[in-house]
């Protein structure tokens, strides 16, 4: 984890526990204490979001995707669309295949 995200995390914790709260979390109804607990949270998904826009692992998934596709060109590969469309063509073929076999064996009987 990032540690200016850790940093900012326990920040918010910590505040949120206190006193001079922003979050203000002393005595309060359960709906209050749901609502301020839920800003916590959006807060912190906020701060996570963040960090993990701005880190570095974003850009080494996006290298390696980079590198993935270059091998994947190299090795003269076809799409799932181009598989499933050559897979029908070749039942079909073996169909006619079949039926063209038993007309042979047809023919050979009669003669």
């Amino acid at each position: 984890m990032n540690a200016s995200l850790f940093g900012s995390l326990c920040t918010i914790v910590v505040h949120a526990a206190s006193d001079q709260s922003p979050y203000n979390l002393g005595m309060q109804k359960p709906s209050q204490l749901f609502e301020q607990m839920q800003t916590i949270a959006v807060d912190m998904q906020s701060k996570i979001g963040e960090a993990i826009r701005n880190s570095p692992a974003k850009d080494i998934e996006k290298n390696v995707r980079a590198m993935m596709n270059q091998g994947f060109q190299k090795m003269d590969l076809v799409t799932r669309e181009e598989f499933d469309l050559q897979s029908r063509v070749l039942a079909k073929t073996r169909e006619k295949l079949e039926a063209l076999e038993e007309k042979v064996t047809a023919l050979e009987k009669k003669s």
